[in-house]
């Protein structure tokens, strides 16, 4: 036993550095970046994700063909970044420096696996904030829903296993397997959305909050009414992660206990 989780201990090393060369390689290819956009933010080109496709000025959607074609091929060829048109080459050049960008791709890796080791993550380049400060920020919600999702996943989805196999076969069995099977074909944020649409005040109930842990006058409340009001935020959330995660744990319970009932045995006894 022992033996077995040194061994896994020892795979979590490889585990996780392939797993950031391959997120480093994918944010080396995939287009954008820190660089264009504060340019873009200089230059007041920049637009939220909602922008995108309304269809207004600057957005996707919208007319952006050029006035000059000609003039503009020129330009997007003569422009190592397609915003940094117009500004200067020494400010682009101090935007790199200060990023890293003007460093050998292999330099930049070794370095971010050396600042990964020290847990310095930098500065978040949307919240200008440190992004451990932000870690920690998020950590009291992220242990929340993982805490409760699991509890709830385990307690839902073992009983109802078990229960599965005693009545194979049985109506319960088939419609209790349709309910599981829809509920893990439908993506979590899908579900969530559909949840505030439905709950939250998105266009029908307005029952549940549609942010935040608590309240604002939390630490104005009684105990009681502090732990409804938590549990009250937390509803629709775990809701939407509870409702596709008890789907293989309950299969999983369920051909377990057949494989035991089907011993020779139990049979027997």
């Amino acid at each position: 036993m022992l033996n077995y989780i040194l061994r896994r201990l020892v795979l979590v090393i490889p585990t996780l550095l392939g797993i950031m060369v391959a997120n480093f390689l994918v944010v080396q290819i995939a287009p954008g970046g820190p660089i264009e956009r504060l340019i873009a933010e200089i230059q007041g080109e920049a637009i939220e994700a909602s922008g995108r496709i309304s269809g207004n000025v600057g957005s996707e959607v919208a007319d952006t063909r050029p006035r000059n074609a000609s003039a503009s091929g020129v330009q997007d060829a003569a422009s190592k970044y397609r915003g940094a048109q117009g500004l200067d080459p020494k400010f682009i050049e101090r935007l790199e420096h200060q990023f890293g960008f003007d460093r050998p791709a292999h330099e930049r890796l070794f370095l971010m696996l050396g600042n990964y080791l020290t847990f310095d993550f930098g500065t978040s380049f949307f919240r200008d904030q440190s992004v451990i400060d932000l870690i920690l920020e998020k950590m009291p919600v992220s242990i929340s829903l993982g805490v409760w999702s699991t509890l709830f996943v385990y307690v839902i989805s073992i009983p109802l296993g078990v229960w599965k196999a005693v009545r194979d076969g049985s109506r319960f069995d088939i419609w209790s397997s349709g309910v599981v099977i829809i509920g893990n074909a439908i993506p979590g944020f899908l579900f969530a959305i559909l949840l505030i649409v439905i709950f939250a005040g998105g266009r029908y109930l307005d029952w549940f909050p549609l942010r935040g842990l608590t309240s604002e006058d939390w630490h104005n409340l009684s105990w009681p009414l502090r732990i409804a009001d938590y549990f009250w935020h937390m509803t629709l959330p775990i809701l939407a992660m509870v409702i596709g995660g008890f789907a293989g744990l309950t299969m999983l319970t369920k051909n377990s206990f057949l494989d035991q009932i089907n011993m020779q045995y139990v049979t027997t006894a």
